[in-house]
Order: C-alpha cells, then sequence, then structure tokens
C-alpha cells in the first residue's frame, strides 16, 4: 500500500470523525439515550434544552455549564413528543439553593414546539441554577421536571473536546508515522531506547 493511498484514508477517517462531532454535542450520540440536555416531562417523554449567549459566544451550545453570568442568555426548548404542543407549558429560573426567582415564563401553549427564554442580562451572578419546567394539564396533576445548570466558570472545552483533540493529534502523527520513513526511523529508534532501558 503505498503512502498517498494511506494518506487518503486516513484523511477521509479524519473528515469523518470531525462531522460525527456534532454529535459529542449534547452528550455524545444523536439519540436521546445520552443525551445529557434534556427533561423528561413524563416517563419517556422528553424536551431538549440548549443555552446560547450569542453576543459572547455566537457560536457556541451550552447545557449544563453557561460561560458567563450577566451575559445576554438564551435558554431554547424544543419539544421532542408533538403532543407537548397542545399542553401549557410554564417555565421558571431560579438561583440555588436560596431559590429566588430569576426568570418566570407563564403558562402558555407554543404551537410551534420551540420556546426561547431570553434572559437579556442573562442570570445575575455566578453560580448555581435551577430551570423548572411545568406541565398544566387541563385536568389532573401538575407535572414538574428540573434540571441544573452552572454559571459564570467561563467558557472551559469539554472533556469530550479535550479527548477528540488528542485523538486527532494522535491520528495525524500516526499518519506521519507511516507516511515519512525519515520520521518513521526517528520514532523507531526513540522507541528501541526506550525498550533497551
Amino acid at each position: 500500500m503505498n503512502s498517498t493511498h494511506l494518506l487518503k484514508k486516513g484523511f477521509l477517517a479524519l473528515v469523518g470523525l470531525v462531522f460525527s462531532a456534532s454529535l459529542w454535542a449534547h452528550g455524545g450520540a444523536a439519540g436521546t439515550d445520552t443525551d445529557q440536555c434534556k427533561f423528561e416531562l413524563e416517563p419517556g417523554h422528553w424536551i431538549h434544552y440548549t443555552a446560547y449567549q450569542p453576543k459572547a459566544y455566537p457560536a457556541e451550545e451550552f447545557c449544563g455549564n453557561i460561560p458567563k453570568a450577566g451575559e445576554m442568555t438564551q435558554l431554547v426548548f424544543d419539544y421532542q413528543d408533538i403532543r407537548y404542543r397542545n399542553m401549557t407549558v410554564e417555565f421558571e429560573v431560579t438561583k440555588e439553593p436560596e431559590g429566588s426567582r430569576v426568570f418566570f415564563q407563564p403558562a402558555a401553549k407554543h404551537k410551534s414546539g420551540t420556546v426561547v427564554l431570553s434572559l437579556p442580562s442573562g442570570v445575575p451572578e455566578a453560580g448555581k441554577y435551577l430551570i423548572h419546567i411545568t406541565l398544566v394539564p387541563d385536568q389532573g396533576e401538575r407535572l414538574d421536571a428540573h434540571m441544573g445548570f452552572v454559571a459564570g466558570k467561563g467558557q472551559a472545552t469539554s472533556g469530550r473536546f479535550k479527548l477528540l483533540y488528542v485523538f486527532f493529534a494522535f491520528a495525524a502523527l500516526y499518519i506521519l508515522y507511516l507516511s515519512h520513513a525519515g520520521f518513521k526511523r526517528k520514532v523507531d529508534g526513540l522507541l528501541g531506547k526506550i525498550k533497551d532501558a
């Protein structure tokens, strides 16, 4: 197998991984089984959640950690179950552990299946917050779901993406090792010295 063919295969593998990296954004898989950015209002019935800070981080999505307090923030909820579009849902954000209300949207129906909560000044300070989603049925008991997030810890690259970057670096070095005879000799010589030590 020649080095050009090997480089093409390595490049295609890396491109595939880059495009699949979007699957890591919400918990590591496209399905809801491992999606950490969701609420279960009722067993098997989900609402997906994404946070944005469009002025400070225009191309970033957040979930459990929002980088800045006091920064314009949008919390977006997508109904993964179409039946919620005909139900009345209430949203609230509280500062924890004191439980003081930061944001409240009264119960309403959202026929589009997407709800955008705009907090023009974001959350007031760094710390822990809780999102409360309450399903208000026409009859019967209210159903509550909660999801916490932390604000004001700055933007940090998630552990998954750090692992992905390390993988890309090793993949690039391995391709170089297989395709460049001089680099291969140096690595083999270094590994031989380590083995003999």
